[in-house]
């Protein structure tokens, strides 16, 4: 038996998917170790535990803050455990004890944000940088959520490729009952879910609905996210292009998102650089037809069931949407193979894995 830290400070964030489903499922798979979960203060009341070897423990130190690499490098010594997990990079650099860290992507120091100050920006992602390849040879072992992110993570930090394994996330259907948008009901639209940073690449989609409208002037395109300088910059754009039919839903629920995926004429997922795409295969769960982007490692997740375009083309981008609207056995066939390929995907397979990287971490394999 040995005991085992995971540092779930992003639990209730929009990033904590991951790493609330893989405590979710450790619980069903372990028996045997013992877990501390690290919380924030304001999360130690929400989450519960179902397995005895589970316990919560109060974590105040706020992620790539001075007092993460002080003070909760002395929460983590004074917990004594065999072996962490963190759930992403950000991490006290100089703590000494065993360590396994998740890394989800390198897509922060490649893009910039335009919501950001600039030079303020360039400096953060030089020290990310530098906290990458730290954590990941410190590390003696590294997930990653795809082959993609492997391979670009091995020549980045220049690590050995045996110290990395691929745990591959996974989509749960959304239980809430489906709530549809009133000002978007009887109407035909296609949605983007998500953040509006650079590298999701909403500028060059719009630029594409703008042409798509010749052929489909009844068409919407829905961005659904939470209202932010990015999309209000995004906003501003449309305004003055006077592009028509662009609907901004700022925050939305769980049965609003699930009414969206059911209700769509297509999910669009312009992105530049992924690490999983966790959209796409929740729209798939719901029967959506999924029209991606070529990049990164979505033809990895996606495979057949998506209908591909490259995200720097805003014609083929434009072309892709309108194949995806007119013809139909093209729709039928994505639809049908999305709904095969999430049934690919598991987090309990997930859970397992990420044991055995933990096992294999404390000799427990031997």
């Amino acid at each position: 038996m040995s005991k085992i830290v995971i540092d779930a400070r992003e639990l209730r964030t929009s990033s904590g998917r991951y790493v609330e489903r893989l405590l979710n499922y450790l619980q069903d798979v372990d028996q045997t170790n013992d877990y501390m979960v690290l919380l924030k203060p304001k999360d130690i009341n929400t989450w519960r535990t179902k397995n005895e070897h589970f316990i919560a423990v109060e974590c105040p130190h706020d992620e790539f803050s001075f007092d993460e690499q002080i003070d909760f490098k002395r929460q983590l010594e004074k917990l004594q455990p065999d072996l962490v997990h963190f759930g992403m990079v950000q991490q006290p650099v100089m703590y000494s004890g065993k360590v396994v860290t998740t890394i989800h992507d390198l897509t922060t120091i490649r893009f910039t944000n335009p919501a950001k100050n600039k030079v303020v920006f360039k400096l953060k992602q030089s020290i990310y940088k530098s906290v990458i390849k730290r954590a990941a040879r410190k590390s003696v072992a590294v997930i990653t959520p795809t082959q993609f992110v492997k391979d670009d993570l091995i020549k980045f930090a220049r690590i050995n490729s045996d110290k990395v394994t691929v745990t591959l996330e996974a989509a749960d259907p959304i239980q809430s009952p489906a709530d549809a948008l009133p000002d978007l009901q009887n109407k035909q639209f296609i949605t983007y879910v998500g953040r509006p940073t650079p590298h999701k690449n909403l500028e060059r989609l719009i630029e594409a609905f703008a042409e798509l409208r010749a052929q489909h002037p009844t068409l919407h395109l829905v961005l659904a996210g939470k209202t932010d300088q990015n999309y209000e910059r995004i906003a501003e754009l449309v305004q003055q292009r006077q592009i028509k039919n662009v609907v901004f839903t700022d925050f939305i629920s769980e049965g609003q998102l699930r009414w969206l995926y059911e209700n769509c004429e297509a999910y669009v997922f312009p992105s530049l650089s992924e690490g999983f795409g966790l959209p796409g295969l929740e729209a798939m769960q719901h029967g959506a037809p999924v029209i991606s982007s070529d990049a990164t490692c979505l033809p990895e997740v996606y495979g057949n069931a998506a209908h591909y375009f490259d995200p720097l083309d805003v014609t083929a981008i434009s072309d892709a949407i309108n194949e995806v609207l007119t013809d139909q056995d093209l729709r039928n066939r994505l639809i049908q193979a999305g709904h095969q390929k999430v049934h690919e995907y598991s987090w309990h397979r997930m859970a397992e894995q990420t044991l055995a990287v933990y096992k294999q971490a404390l000799g427990q394999d031997k």
